[in-house]
């Protein structure tokens, strides 16, 4: 199987990458290459006969056809998006943008080539979203995000992303493109962009800043392994039903302050601080996010029971893991710091139009 993935020098991208070429597929990997991406977590499969580099846009359709043109995929998996809330609370231009519009681009330009090519039984169009198109949880755990859960996003960035399943849906419906969706819970590991919770707490600690949380911490998600969604969303374009969506969870729920809190007990543990005192003394309690929603948690049967899917690392150890990674590559993160809006405060919607 030949894998055209958008958004490949991404976070989770790059992993689904990775995965697929050890896997023995071939994939070209189409990015826009903005601030958030990183070629460089491609070094290990770079160079392999199997991996080949599209530098383009999703918003770009005449790009897009050339590409489906030439390298003729037999599947897509569609994981090129903006992707950060608070960046969408200051500036949604670029949310609608690219993950309205750049998600119509793609579904129009996978139509001409599926239909170009005698509409293949085989063609799949993957589509990765997020389970934060379905709003926010009340406090019973027996309240869970299931596939069927109606959509209530509550920020930019959500929305943008509930429009594009929407729209995957509905080229699927109108036109039989054969389709498959999955919507994800919060990822985190090696390699992810120093602006989401976890690397700016690991991060922070270590530079002794403060460690900001919004809020009162109690904000709660279901944290998933990079490797283990990765896992999944291959399962899914090998065997997932057409037209069918499953929802992702790493089954690991904790509020934002169990996380900080946990991050700051290992780094105690295998990087104690010069003065002797405890990482949790840099929490700092700030203003929360416009919107913020209480809880996320994800039900994730349908994958395990029709795939074989379920998540392998827990939280404590996937944050041992992903510690260790960040104190052992600053090479990697260190230039991170010097692109767009690291180190501010973003979310508070002050830069809207």
């Amino acid at each position: 199987m030949k894998i055209l993935v958008t958004g490949g020098a991404g976070f989770i991208g790059s992993a689904v990458v990775r995965l697929a070429i050890s896997r023995g597929y071939e994939v070209v990997n189409l990015d826009a290459l903005t601030y958030a991406a990183c070629l460089e977590n491609l070094a290990t499969v770079a160079d392999s006969p199997l991996y080949s580099f599209e530098h383009a846009d999703i918003r770009d359709r005449e790009a897009l056809t050339e590409i489906f043109t030439r390298h003729r995929p037999d599947a897509v998996m569609h994981l090129a998006a903006e992707s950060h809330v608070d960046r969408s609370i200051d500036g949604p231009d670029d949310f609608i943008q690219t993950n309205i519009v750049g998600t119509f681009n793609i579904l129009e330009a996978a139509r001409k080539y599926w239909s170009d090519a005698g509409k293949p039984d085989k063609f799949r169009f993957h589509h990765i979203s997020t389970d934060e198109v379905f709003g926010s949880l009340s406090a019973d755990p027996a309240d869970r995000f299931h596939e069927e859960t109606p959509y209530s996003p509550r920020s930019p960035y959500s929305a943008s992303k509930a429009s594009s399943d929407h729209l995957v849906r509905a080229w699927h419906e109108t036109y039989g493109l054969p389709v498959v969706l999955t919507n994800c819970s919060n990822n985190y590991g090696p390699n992810q962009f120093p602006e989401k919770l976890i690397p700016v707490v690991i991060l922070n600690a270590v530079s002794e800043c403060p460690i900001p949380i919004y809020g009162n911490g109690s904000n709660v998600r279901d944290w998933l392994f990079v490797l283990d969604h990765a896992e999944a969303l291959l399962r899914v374009v090998e065997a997932g039903r057409v037209g069918r969506s499953y929802n992702i969870g790493g089954d690991n729920e904790r509020s934002n302050l169990d996380i900080v809190q946990a991050i700051c007990a290992i780094l105690d543990d295998i990087r104690p601080r010069a003065n002797g005192k405890p990482y949790a003394d840099l929490i700092t309690y700030v203003a929360d996010r416009p919107g913020h929603d209480a809880r996320y948690a994800i039900d994730a049967s349908r994958a395990r029971d029709e795939l074989g899917w379920r998540p392998s690392v827990t939280v404590e150890e996937g944050l041992r893991t992903t510690i260790g990674w960040y104190l052992d590559n600053e090479s990697w993160w260190r230039p991170m710091l010097e692109r767009q809006g690291l180190g501010k405060r973003l979310g508070t919607g002050r830069r809207a139009a």
